[in-house]
């Protein structure tokens, strides 16, 4: 009888606990929602502050290495928010981390800082006119991220101090980029180590994340050094042993051999030492190779035939060779429990709302640069992106590939050592080529300024699910560990006895920077850097603007034909 009335009493006791846990759960929603609902409108209220330091970095068009005028800037301006600011990170003079808060969870917040070479642009104007000519020039958008993620953080930040919400928070650059030349080190030494998660940001053409292998390619980057012997190359040129010889001799056999290389490889290179005068015989010479493939294996593989061939090189012109590895990048593979959060706060905020200047300035450049459409920016969100299939295709020859891959980031060595997802927000103008002076136009625009505002109050919300909501770090290890790390362990293209090459692009920023001085932005003085320089926004020429009005109407009629085809169905 006493059984009986203690299983009775379970029976009745258990709804109650059900129903106190739904309101408690209730309850926690309920309180994050009001508090992402503030984190909106303090990313809103503070989208000053988010044009000022995009216009700023974008100013400054540093290269990897030496982003010294954005190291000093970023570091002071978040020294003065209260953060504590590790500076010269793996030994990188730009490099630091600045830390907020105490305890657990440790969310790291990153974005890239470097610009491109010869990509020296007017913002706002949809045909190539350069600030300084043959300068740098944010032609990649990196100006943009850390203006997204600190206006972001700034909003989280004081939420925790006010709810005491326990949870640091960790802001980071990504120095050199474009040289694949930091993340790999910042993994080795131990920096990530003790991270909970990690947003990325990343400039784009929508607002978006995606998760699983994104189908890009991993790389190592290589310089192969030769060495031979001086002479007079009119003179005595028989005692001589052409180093520039061997180089064309290994791009020469690299380029033959790449008929016989798998079709997901990516391979590229540039001279960077030819030689001082034609009249000695140069002794000294060096390739600079990058080896991208779509999996580790592959990289390695790619980068040992390489090595062979430059062996070959040095044979046949009796030089002496070395290489030295300059960077390095895993595939990316991203976080679906994260990317899930991530996109479900995406669809709250939605893209920016684009004024007709706002589209003129993106057609009109879009068809100055034949890209593929010329339909302006992006007026739908895409869906979250699911990982490409990694079941291998059967090509003709009875060879099992992966899909084809393409460019590289080394935020893939931080995605591999613990949950990471890559925000991309819509900054940059569809279709462009990319790398190029082109997609430097929209980006110290109110194109860049509205994309960086939507990918921040999506970051915000994102932080406080992972603060407040500890089952989403939790999934997100589950995810790391039994699905993307099951089968395949990240091991490192760096080892212990390489350094982050720091002396790159010293001498391209040694002769731009003083012609840059000038043109750097001042907001105390202008209130945008389109009104330093006086731009009116957008410069566009008249045949373009005809040429966007036709390609309106043909889109019209178009449009109109469908309409018409469809109703009589």
């Amino acid at each position: 009888m006493k059984y009986g009335i203690s299983l009775l009493g379970g029976v009745l006791i258990m709804p109650l606990l059900l129903f106190g846990q739904a309101k408690k759960v209730k309850s926690t929603d309920s309180r994050l929602d009001k508090l992402k609902a503030e984190a909106v409108a303090a990313v809103e209220a503070n989208k000053v502050q988010a044009q000022q330091i995009n216009d700023m970095l974008f100013s400054f068009s540093e290269l990897g290495f030496q982003e010294e005028e954005s190291f000093k800037y970023l570091t002071n301006l978040l020294e003065k928010e209260g953060f504590t600011v590790q500076k010269g990170v793996s030994g990188i003079p730009t490099a630091w981390i600045a830390t907020w808060g105490s305890g657990k969870p440790l969310i790291a917040v990153g974005s890239d800082i470097d610009c491109i070479p010869k990509a020296s642009q007017k913002p706002g104007v949809a045909y190539k006119d350069p600030i300084v000519e043959g300068a740098p020039g944010h032609g990649e958008g990196h100006n943009s991220g850390q203006a997204l993620n600190i206006v972001a953080v700034l909003a989280v930040k004081k939420l925790m101090e006010r709810e005491k919400i326990p949870g640091t928070l960790m802001l980071w650059p990504g120095v050199a980029e474009e040289l694949v030349g930091t993340k790999a080190f910042y993994v080795r030494d131990g920096y990530f180590k003790d991270v909970d998660a990690c947003i990325f940001t990343h400039v784009g053409n929508n607002l978006a994340v995606s998760w699983g292998d994104n189908g890009n390619n991993g790389l190592v980057s290589v310089k192969f050094n030769f060495e031979g012997q001086a002479a007079h190359a009119a003179g005595a040129p028989w005692r001589g042993r052409s180093a520039l010889d061997a180089v064309e001799l290994m791009n020469i056999g690299w380029n033959f051999r790449r008929e016989h290389l798998e079709l997901t490889q990516r391979s590229h290179y540039v001279v960077s030492d030819g030689g001082d005068q034609p009249n000695v015989v140069p002794s000294k010479a060096a390739v600079w190779y990058y080896f991208r493939e779509r999996t580790y294996p592959k990289i390695k593989k790619l980068f040992e035939t390489g090595v062979k061939i430059a062996e070959g090189a040095a044979m046949m012109t009796d030089t002496k060779f070395t290489y030295e590895i300059l960077g390095s990048a895993w595939p990316v593979h991203t976080n679906r429990p994260i990317a899930a959060a991530m996109y479900d706060n995406i669809k709250k905020v939605g893209l920016p709302t684009w004024s007709d200047d706002d589209q003129l300035l993106a057609r009109a450049s879009q068809l100055e640069l034949q890209a593929p459409k010329a339909e302006g920016l992006a007026m739908k969100l895409d869906s979250v992106g699911l990982p490409t299939s990694s079941a291998p295709v059967v090509m003709m020859g009875g060879q099992a590939m992966t899909p084809m891959g393409g460019g590289s980031d080394d935020i893939a060595d931080i995605s591999w050592s613990l949950p990471t997802v890559v925000l991309r927000y819509p900054s940059n103008i569809p279709g462009l080529p990319g790398h190029h002076w082109a997609n430097a136009i929209s980006m110290a625009t109110p194109i860049a300024h509205k994309g960086i505002v939507a990918g921040a109050k999506a970051e915000a919300m994102t932080l406080l699910d992972m603060l407040m909501k500890p089952e989403i770090i939790k999934e997100a290890w589950a995810y790391y560990k039994d699905e993307q790390t099951k089968d395949i362990k990240y091991e490192p293209l760096i080892t212990s006895k390489e350094k982050p090459a720091i002396y790159l692009n010293q001498k391209i920023m040694a002769e731009f920077k003083p012609k840059l001085e000038p043109f750097y932005y001042d907001p105390g003085k202008y209130k945008t850097y389109l009104e330093q320089l006086k731009i009116t926004y957008p410069t566009v020429r008249d045949d373009q603007r005809e040429a966007v009005k036709k390609q309106i109407a043909k889109e019209k009629s178009t449009a109109a034909k469908l309409s018409s085809s469809r109703s009589g169905e």
